[in-house]
């Protein structure tokens, strides 16, 4: 995604906006290329906390390189509030069709379900929520306790500060683990995830440590996960031997670093497959020669 588009709804919360907002615009801080655009059907928009916010009232046109957010609102259930017209509702699904992918923080899964993009999906909002979302859209599953769901390219989050951690997710898929690491630490939040470890990228899973000889190696792989690295190269870099890293590493994730590639890779590959590509085809862009890894480690953790 070269560009975030944020659909914003009167009497938004501005966390919902400013938390997704501040990664990506970290990450363009970190020359990840991104820019960020904010519309509305309006061009004032109040929000909940009282900060009338302005924004294009003309929607624009989309890539299917490009992401939409829609940041939720404050209300007491998910009909009080987020009027969206038709049109906008068939911006939202069409953009989707054309390829591109939609995400929500909050009440904001509502749009997402009113566009028909919840239908047969995994979704989650707040959890004040979560019992009206899975009533009004009965062919949607509504997950509970989780921070985000991600669906293929319908991406939904539980709300306030969890937009947070769906916006390092996107981060991580787009341009590595390691620049989403970068992110989270230039904004000094903690890289976390619960729920479905499906749903949690590996540098969220795996960099709640406190060793800096791992996180090194770490650093490594996460930015060149898809060549062959050889163990003496990594430990090297941490100023360990391949044994003790082999430790620390171990004792730091859970994976040995091999292991630790591994799931890199698999997440790419299923990142990439998601987006159209074959398993092969998949799996050789990752490192892999054939298919034939790719299919055995994607059997082991599915």
């Amino acid at each position: 995604m070269t560009r975030v588009v944020f659909l914003l709804v009167p009497q938004l919360h501005l966390l919902d906006l400013a938390g997704p907002a501040q990664v990506f615009s970290t990450a363009a801080d970190h020359g990840l290329g991104h820019t960020l655009h904010y519309a509305a059907e309006q061009e004032d928009i109040p929000t909940s906390q009282g900060v009338v916010l302005r924004a294009d009232p003309v929607l624009p046109g989309l890539t299917a390189d490009d992401l939409v957010v829609v940041p939720g609102w404050r209300s007491q259930g998910l009909r009080d509030n987020g009027a969206l017209t038709p049109a906008t509702l068939r911006w939202l699904h069409g953009h989707h069709a054309a390829g591109g992918t939609v995400a929500s923080v909050c009440a904001g899964a509502d749009a997402l379900g009113r566009a028909g993009l919840l239908d047969g999906r995994r979704c989650t909002t707040h959890h004040d929520l979560q019992d009206e979302l899975a009533l009004r859209y009965p062919r949607a599953h509504v997950v509970r306790d989780v921070l985000y769901v991600v669906d293929g390219r319908v991406v939904t989050s539980a709300g306030i500060a969890s937009g947070i951690d769906l916006a390092l997710h996107l981060v991580a898929v787009q341009h590595g683990a390691g620049a989403a690491a970068r992110v989270a630490r230039q904004m000094v939040v903690y890289a976390r995830r619960n729920g479905d470890e499906q749903q949690a990228s590996a540098m969220l899973r795996h960099r709640g440590h406190v060793s800096d000889a791992v996180h090194r190696v770490q650093d490594v792989l996460d930015a060149r996960f898809t060549a062959r690295l050889a163990l003496a190269d990594l430990a090297a870099a941490a100023g360990l031997s391949e044994r003790t890293l082999t430790r620390r590493f171990t004792a730091a994730t859970g994976l040995t670093p091999l292991r630790y590639q591994q799931e890199l890779r698999i997440e790419r590959a299923e990142h990439l497959i998601a987006r159209g590509a074959t398993v092969e085809s998949a799996a050789r862009a990752v490192g892999f020669q054939d298919a034939r890894m790719l299919r055995r480690l994607r059997s082991r953790t599915g």
